[in-house]
């Protein structure tokens, strides 16, 4: 079954910096939309930002725009979300999720659109 796990999560100040990393295993990589998404308490889980892995299309929320850089490796099949300038309003559990996806897709923020998810890593912004 296809994994995904999180790691790179936590505490760290207003104007600090984190990267969060998500393998992915028994996923065909290239033909996969990835993202981040992230779910603060009392709240629905949101996009932040997602991309096609084979190149191209990526779109982040407006609230990271700017602050938050998704990227990619191919060996390891590795998803990473840079985030710098972190606000407290950021702290959230922060989620990988994947689906399979048509080359040349423009990938959407929307949590339904995507089929597998990982168990989450914590990040937490203090003022």
């Amino acid at each position: 079954p296809v994994h995904l796990v999180e790691s790179g999560g936590g505490s760290v100040q207003a104007g600090g910096s984190l990267n969060l990393s998500c393998i992915a295993s028994e996923l065909s990589f290239g033909n996969n939309c990835m993202g981040w998404f992230r779910q603060a308490p009392g709240k629905e889980r949101e996009g932040v930002a997602v991309t096609y892995i084979g190149g191209g299309s990526t779109t982040y929320a407006t609230s990271v725009k700017g602050r938050f850089t998704i990227s990619k490796t191919a060996v390891p099949d590795m998803l990473y979300l840079q985030m710098n300038s972190l606000k407290p309003e950021d702290t959230a559990m922060y989620y990988c999720a994947a689906v399979v996806c048509s080359r040349g897709s423009s990938p959407g923020l929307g949590r339904s659109e995507y089929t597998y998810w990982g168990q989450g890593t914590q990040v937490t912004v203090s003022s």
